[in-house]
C-alpha cells in the first residue's frame, strides 16, 4: 500500500528518520517542522495520513488536529500522534481531538511503520496507488476495508464496527500477538466506553462468527498472559 504521508516533527533528525522509513516502505513523504506549516501542507497537498508531533512550535499538535478535524477539506484524514508526554490525560486528549493512534517517545521506526499500515488499512487511504488489492486475508478470512465487508471461507460475516477494526488489524499481521491494550486502540472512535476487559467480549463474539467451534478456537487464538493472535493459515 503506497500513501502520501505528511510528517510534522520539529526535531529535524527525527523527521528525517521517519521520512527515510516511509520511503523504504514505498510511501511518499512531505516534512514540515511547525504546526502552521503542517496546516498549510495538509490543505494544499491533501495527504493520505499525517504523522503529527504533539509539541510543535507556532501551533501545537492538539490545535493542528482540531483544525484538521473541524475543516471541511480534510475531515477524515488519519492522524498518528507522537508525544513525549505519556500522562494518561495527554493521551486521552489527543484521542479526543481526533487522533487515530498515538506513540509515546521514544519509539522504534518499525513500530511507527506498523501503526501507519494499520491506520491506512482501517481508513482505506492510500489503497490502490499501485493497483494492489486492498483486501486483507488470513486463516480463510478476508477483510475489505473499502467495502467494509468480512468473509469467512467465502461466507459473509456481520461484524460490529469495533469487531471489524480488531479483525482488520489482526488479519493485517497474522501470527502477531496483540495485547488487549493494542486491540483496544483499534476500537477508538467506535467503542469509546470500552475497557481492556471489553476486548475479551469482542474476541468471544468474533469467535462465534468465524470459528467452527468457538469453544475450541483454531483461528483466533489466546496467547496466555499476553493477548490474542490470528493464525496465518486456513484451519
Amino acid at each position: 500500500m503506497c500513501a502520501h504521508v505528511l510528517v510534522a516533527e520539529d526535531d529535524e533528525k527525527q523527521a528525517e528518520l521517519i521520512r527515510r522509513s516511509l520511503l523504504a516502505e514505498g510511501h511518499t513523504a512531505t516534512v514540515v517542522h511547525d504546526g502552521a506549516a503542517a496546516l498549510d501542507a495538509a490543505r494544499r497537498l491533501r495527504p493520505d495520513l499525517v504523522v503529527l508531533d504533539l509539541m510543535l512550535p507556532l501551533v501545537d499538535g492538539f490545535d493542528v488536529c482540531r483544525a484538521l478535524r473541524g475543516g471541511a477539506e480534510q475531515p477524515d484524514i488519519p492522524v498518528v500522534m507522537l508525544t513525549a508526554r505519556s500522562a494518561e490525560d495527554d493521551v486521552l486528549l489527543g484521542l479526543d481531538v481526533g487522533a487515530d493512534d498515538y506513540l509515546t517517545k521514544p519509539y522504534s521506526p518499525r513500530e511507527l511503520m506498523a501503526r501507519i499500515r494499520t491506520v491506512l488499512r482501517r481508513s482505506g487511504r492510500g489503497v490502490g496507488a499501485r493497483g494492489e488489492d486492498p483486501v486483507v486475508r488470513a486463516a480463510g478470512i478476508s477483510v475489505d476495508p473499502v467495502r467494509h465487508e468480512v468473509r469467512c471461507d467465502g461466507a459473509p460475516v456481520e461484524c460490529t464496527p469495533a469487531e471489524f477494526q480488531i479483525l482488520l488489524a489482526m488479519a493485517g499481521e497474522p501470527e502477531r500477538v496483540f495485547t488487549r491494550r493494542q486491540l483496544l486502540r483499534c476500537t477508538r472512535g467506535f467503542d469509546r466506553a470500552s475497557t481492556e476487559r471489553a476486548v475479551d467480549v469482542h474476541i468471544m463474539n468474533l469467535r462465534r462468527k468465524i470459528e467452527p467451534d468457538p469453544r475450541r478456537p483454531v483461528r483466533l487464538l489466546t496467547v496466555f498472559g499476553v493477548g490474542y493472535k490470528l493464525t496465518g493459515t486456513r484451519p
